[in-house]
């Protein structure tokens, strides 16, 4: 944990004050359903702080192993109401061991290095990695123009009705945007036909509003 703040002290104070201020003021934007005000300030940040979005897993690892550059750290991160991403091989109930995963090298399995495990809003709540790979599911899921909330009960979704419920919800992601001081790729699952409980209908129009919120689909 000690290398993780040496790293955040030599950047510059206002340079992190500014990505922290402008990533927190995007994200407030994506998940209050104002897409037209994310994409302006995406568009102010985007060079200094890359956001990709993609619909293909393995890209996602790729891409952050990329990006990062000596000992930066990264890993993936979803909410902890993210049950069907099971099915992609995320185990959002199989908790982490936060230590381990957030300070063992590379070379360890259990470390946020392997992409293996992920991290929950739970795990992140005040702590930062350089990069992230943000796995979005159908919890939290985009339609008729506004977000709904959803938890996974038994064998099906369920629609969450209370005002605290919801909020509790879009403070989950809004949690898991914000956890990287770099930058982020954001994965949002194509669903699969044959599957009730993750339908393409669950997740396409998400991912086409992250579009219009500025995202960049990875080439």
């Amino acid at each position: 944990m000690a290398r993780r703040i040496g790293r955040l002290a030599r950047l510059p104070v206002s340079m992190r004050s500014f990505r922290a201020e402008a990533l927190s003021a995007f994200v407030g934007h994506v998940v209050e359903n104002r897409p037209a005000e994310a994409c302006r300030i995406y568009e102010e940040i985007s060079d200094r702080y890359p956001i990709r979005l993609t619909r293909d897993l393995d890209q996602v690892g790729r891409w952050l192993r990329y990006q990062a550059r000596g000992s930066e750290r990264y890993g993936l991160l979803a909410s902890s109401g993210a049950y069907r991403l099971r099915a992609e091989g995320l185990h959002v109930k199989a908790k982490i061991d936060a230590p381990t995963w957030f300070l063992n090298d590379r070379v360890d399995v259990r470390s946020s290095f392997y992409c293996e495990e992920v991290g929950t809003e739970f795990d992140v709540q005040g702590l930062e990695l350089d990069w992230a790979g943000v796995c979005w599911d159908a919890d939290f899921r985009y339609g008729n123009g506004i977000w709904n909330s959803w938890r996974f009960h038994g064998t099906r979704w369920q629609q969450v009705n209370t005002a605290e419920g919801r909020l509790y919800l879009k403070n989950a992601y809004r949690v898991i945007l914000t956890r990287a001081r770099q930058g982020m790729i954001v994965y949002v699952p194509k669903g699969a036909d044959e599957d009730p409980t993750r339908p393409p209908a669950y997740y396409d129009q998400t991912y086409e509003f992250l579009k219009q919120c500025g995202l960049r689909e990875l080439a």
